[in-house]
């Protein structure tokens, strides 16, 4: 078998993919887009595509070993967003 591209996996996912390898809702994954919160994303061609290699970075930020571990906390939006100052 060779590399040829037809036989390579895809190096980018694009939201509906990212979101189904992350467990979450497209509109999700654009939500955490929106608010900086996300996996690190490119524009390739006018999409938004992500790197298999950061959707797993992004999703280790809340490994945890025990529900005593503070961790990281949970993704929300930023303190500074205009949802979060309209919800006051």
């Amino acid at each position: 078998m060779t590399n040829s591209p037809a036989n390579l996996p895809p190096r980018f996912l694009r939201t509906p993919e990212a979101a189904r390898f992350l467990g979450l809702s497209g509109r999700t994954l654009e939500k955490h887009r929106y608010f900086g919160t996300g996996p690190a994303y490119r524009r390739i061609g006018g999409r938004v595509v992500y790197s298999v290699d950061d959707l797993r970075a992004w999703a280790d930020l809340g490994t945890k070993y025990s529900t005593s571990d503070p961790g990281q906390d949970d993704l929300m939006p930023r303190r500074d967003s205009s949802i979060v100052q309209s919800r006051r």
